[in-house]
């Protein structure tokens, strides 16, 4: 017995617009208009393997057509071209339902591979489009390594949970040295000066602080200079060091000497030491607020010693789409952070 759409008229006008959606068919994600226009070739396209595939899932030519988006005329049609270029029978009509051949389910097993490959290349398209997969390397200075990163990082990675990040904390040579080595695609420290091949954007302009153990003579005061440290334990950072020299030089500016009873590399180290009650320190405003600020009490210090935090890129390559979205995510948390550090300020000045 024949399929009920073999006596149906064979119509190349309503099969290709309907396929084509050129009478304004609805048309789903694996319409293509030039598969579509092939489907009276001599070979089986993509495009009629997904007719072939839905009739079986279905056993009607109306359900196909629905799930589709096509005219049961359309699907009919398809199926006899199919036929006459196989030239065997893919189908047979029981009780008004449609069951395909042996041949029918050997091509529909055959073509499963195929399927899968383009539903994960349509979503490998989907992700790059909407930035969510990928890699991303990026570098920081561990100031923005542990403040301002984090927290981009984790809205970054909520929304892109397919993408993997290389996330390194260095010092401020190892972040030139990867940035302009390709090794990371971004980079993020404090202070800069120019380096050739190297573009960059201000992520935030702070002032320096400083910070003090809760029972310091000093906790008290709305505001410390360097004059007031003096004679007292000072937690001073390493010579050479662009934040260690701005503090140098802000000493001098005012005429302060500068005498630390311990010297360390880094400010978040700094801070742990004020913590523990070694002394008081001056470092970034972003060192501080790791870890809810230990107990440390932060205030604001003079003469004012800014510290700005920059992101880094290579000019040799332009940025990937994954790397500019990460980039929107910074400036929003530096806006965030810019708005919390002027309440901070406020309070500070009894408003």
């Amino acid at each position: 017995m024949l399929p009920q759409w073999a006596n149906e008229p064979f119509d190349a006008t309503c099969k290709s617009a309907a396929i084509t959606g050129e009478r304004g068919c609805k048309i789903n994600s694996f319409c293509y208009d030039v598969l579509a226009l092939s489907i009276i070739g001599s070979d089986m396209n993509l495009r009629q393997l997904e007719i072939l595939r839905a009739v079986i899932r279905h056993r009607t030519t109306v359900a196909a057509a629905d799930e589709l988006a096509l005219s049961q005329p359309a699907v009919s049609n398809a199926l006899k071209t199919m036929e006459a270029q196989a030239g065997f029978a893919l189908f047979e009509r029981v009780n008004n339902r449609l069951f395909p051949t042996a041949e029918a389910m050997a091509l529909y097993k055959e073509s499963e591979a195929i399927f899968a490959l383009h539903a994960k290349l349509e979503n490998r398209v989907r992700d790059l489009r909407e930035n969510r997969s990928g890699h991303l390397a990026i570098v920081a200075t561990p100031p923005l390594a542990y403040s301002i990163i984090p927290s981009a990082l984790s809205g970054f990675l909520r929304r892109r949970p397919e993408t993997r990040v290389f996330f390194d904390v260095r010092r401020y040579e190892g972040i030139i040295e990867g940035v302009l080595s390709r090794v990371a695609e971004l980079g993020f420290a404090l202070g800069l000066t120019h380096h050739p091949g190297i573009a960059h954007e201000v992520v935030h302009t702070g002032e320096m602080v400083c910070v003090l153990p809760p029972q310091h003579p000093l906790a008290e005061r709305p505001v410390i200079s360097a004059s007031d440290l003096s004679g007292l334990p000072f937690i001073g950072l390493e010579r050479g060091t662009r934040l260690g020299e701005a503090v140098r030089d802000s000493f001098a500016r005012a005429g302060a000497p500068f005498q630390p009873t311990v010297e360390v590399r880094y400010c978040n180290t700094a801070c742990v030491l004020a913590a523990a009650g070694v002394g008081a320190a001056v470092v970034d405003p972003y060192s501080p607020r790791q870890n809810g600020g230990s107990g440390l009490v932060v205030r604001p210090f003079t003469p004012t010693t800014h510290a700005v935090a920059y992101m880094l890129w290579s000019e040799a390559e332009p940025l990937s789409r994954l790397a500019k979205a990460f980039l929107n995510e910074v400036r929003k948390e530096s806006a965030l952070l810019e708005r919390t550090a002027s309440h901070q300020q406020y309070r500070a000045e009894g408003g």
